[in-house]
């Protein structure tokens, strides 16, 4: 039998190097990455802010060529490098705005790289039984075809197809990935690791996981994918192992709001474990950090779980992964606001804490440039290149699916404040929580707790330097001292060119002393000189958006806010978590930029403009046992 498969297996691999190997010439001879990273990099002790990506599908994604993706890889590093990449089929050329320092390629693991292979008359993956379908002309062939592919991939135990899931292939194409993403890799200005997505969607309920590696000297040969496992355990079991083999990674979960509440279970893991203090260790030893925003919309929040906050319908993407749009029965479980405060509860039980995440933002682009810009919004999909596309769905898609279409956010942005621009920088930042996420614009926020930072600001070299030395940054945990109450400083500047913040926020989640789930919203600086009203309400920053032309002025807000914050409810028995939101005035949405440069009607169900915002990551108040 083995002899027989061999000459099939050979000729699949030839013809995978062949169809991947326009990539390379693009860009040069691959240099090796010892050699390209020179003198050392100078190291900032105060850290830096980098903005990047690290969830990022190309063509070579099984979704993404499906929905008409047509950049590959080095396309996507070159785009988020600053350079216009060609536009395909579609014509339309893609470059950001401001580039990126970081980005990942992180297309999925299951059928990696195979799709692209029925278009090679010479890949024996040409004819697989549904190649024909996939690349023909009839959008309903190719979408039922992929939903046959789908439905096998996403069921439990999933059913794999032997020839798109070849163990041979996906090492091959899973090395060109790898090499890829050295090549790209420019320490201290330009930083990549490899990566991919572990796409476990059970009943269409999304418990994804983006995965990322330190460096590539000791990658495996091929990605643990939900093809192996759709259970998270496994996953986690597989990344011990890799690390106790010298092989450093992480994994990053996003799209809770998908999930039908058990990305953060309930009662019970995903297998039906414990939510006990091995569960707790495993988890956060994998997965430090969580993505709260990214164009299926954002999983703060929700109004069903916390009806008093005003801004917490932010972006709301309500749907599972199902193609009929049918919405997720659940919401706990499915956002981080409230896993955050039940994991201090399952702490204070003695079960430790499986949610203690950092934040960040991120795209899940489908077209390898990041969507992330509201006035250069290019879509998630490579169909969206048509903005009538993006407001009113493609062809043939009924009205529930045009409303997912033009529901999805730009995408957000991940940031880490790193001692300098490059895999060890970027990678350790996210193991210790020190991110922040964005709805899309480089905010620049700081965020520090402890006792003795009267005095300090963050504003000076000094005063970052006196922050670090007395207290903690973002992701951090602060120790009870006594019944002192811990100091909060927030300094928050807005992007370079972008809008001016109307406020800054501190969100705090408690267990108080009946073991019940408690939180608060402090509206801790306000832009201008508002008050709160008679009826302790903040009057609004106003909204300076023109709809006919998708336009805002910076007449109203600040260009930066600072301030530090003392808990007034402070109580040192009790555990608490505290995490900054900053908002920005009002902007156009990317719905209404299209709408306006397009001559086309802004549909009704979405909104004029939006409050783009940034979330740091959390700081942990444990009280003395």
């Amino acid at each position: 039998m083995r002899s027989a498969c061999f000459p099939l297996l050979l000729t699949t691999l030839l013809s995978a190097n062949a169809i991947y190997a326009d990539d390379k010439a693009a860009d040069g001879a691959s240099e090796p990455q010892a050699a390209k990273a020179g003198d050392a990099v100078p190291s900032n002790p105060n850290r830096d802010v980098y903005f990047g990506n690290l969830h990022v599908h190309t063509r070579w994604s099984f979704d993404a060529y499906i929905n008409s993706a047509w950049v590959d890889p080095d396309g996507a590093y070159r785009w988020a490098k600053g350079e216009e990449i060609p536009g395909g089929e579609q014509g339309v050329a893609l470059k950001i705005g401001t580039p990126l320092d970081w980005y990942i390629v992180s297309d999925h693991a299951e059928y990696l790289g195979a799709l692209p292979l029925m278009e090679d008359p010479d890949s024996p993956i040409s004819k697989h039984p549904l190649a024909a379908d996939i690349t023909g002309d009839d959008p309903k062939k190719s979408f039922d075809a992929y939903g046959k592919i789908s439905d096998g991939m996403y069921s439990d135990p999933p059913d794999v197809d032997p020839m798109l899931g070849d163990k041979d292939l996906a090492r091959s194409v899973w090395s060109r990935a790898v090499e890829i993403a050295d090549r790209h890799y420019e320490p201290g200005k330009f930083t990549t690791m490899p990566g991919y997505e572990w796409t476990s969607a059970p009943d269409w309920r999304n418990i994804h996981r983006i995965v990322i590696f330190r460096d590539s000297a000791k990658v495996p040969d091929a990605p643990f994918s939900a093809l192996d496992s759709s259970a998270p355990e496994d996953l986690w079991k597989w990344m011990d192992a890799q690390r106790d083999s010298g092989n450093d990674l992480l994994a990053v979960p996003h799209n809770g709001n998908a999930s039908d509440g058990i990305m953060f279970p309930v009662g019970e893991s995903f297998r039906g474990n414990p939510l006990d203090s091995k569960y707790a260790e495993t988890r956060m030893r994998n997965e430090p950090v969580y993505e709260i925003t990214q164009i299926k919309g954002t999983s703060e929040t929700h109004p069903e779980l916390f009806p008093n906050d005003e801004f917490g319908g932010f972006e709301l993407w309500d749907y599972t992964l199902a193609p009929t749009a049918t919405p997720p029965e659940h919401k706990k479980g499915g956002y981080v606001r409230e896993a955050l405060i039940r994991g201090l509860k399952l702490e204070s039980e003695g079960n430790g804490n499986p949610f203690k995440y950092g934040f960040i933002g991120d795209s899940d682009t489908h077209n390898g440039a990041a969507a992330i810009e509201e006035d250069n919004y290019t879509g998630k999909f490579g169909f969206e290149i048509d903005p009538k596309h993006r407001l009113e769905g493609p062809p043939g898609v009924d009205a529930a699916g045009a409303k997912q279409v033009r529901s999805f956010s730009s995408g957000g942005v991940a940031a880490v404040w790193a001692h300098a621009n490059t895999r060890d920088g970027i990678f350790d930042a996210i193991r210790r929580k020190e991110t922040y996420a964005t709805s899309g614009p480089r905010l620049k926020v700081r965020f520090f707790g402890g006792y003795d930072l009267g005095g300090v600001s963050l504003g000076s070299e000094d005063g970052l330097t006196q922050a670090y030395a007395n207290g903690v940054p973002m992701g951090g945990d602060l120790p009870a001292a006594g019944d002192k109450a811990p100091t909060f400083i927030v300094h928050a500047m807005k992007e370079a060119d972008g809008a001016n913040l109307d406020r800054i926020q501190i969100v705090k989640g408690w267990v108080d002393a009946n073991g019940e789930q408690q939180s608060h919203i402090y509206d801790v600086a306000l832009s201008g000189d508002r008050k709160p009203g008679a009826d302790g309400k903040i009057p609004p920053v106003g909204d300076t958006v023109n709809e006919q032309d998708a336009t805002y002025t910076n007449s109203i807000g600040d260009p930066q806010l600072m301030v530090t914050w003392t808990d007034p409810d402070f109580d040192a028995t009790q555990p608490a978590v505290y995490y900054a939101r900053v908002l920005q005035i009002p902007t156009p949405r990317w719905s209404t930029y299209d709408a306006a440069r397009n001559n086309l009607k802004r549909p009704e169900d979405l909104p004029v403009s939006i409050q783009e915002r940034a979330w740091t990551s959390p700081i942990w108040f444990t009280p003395t046992e």
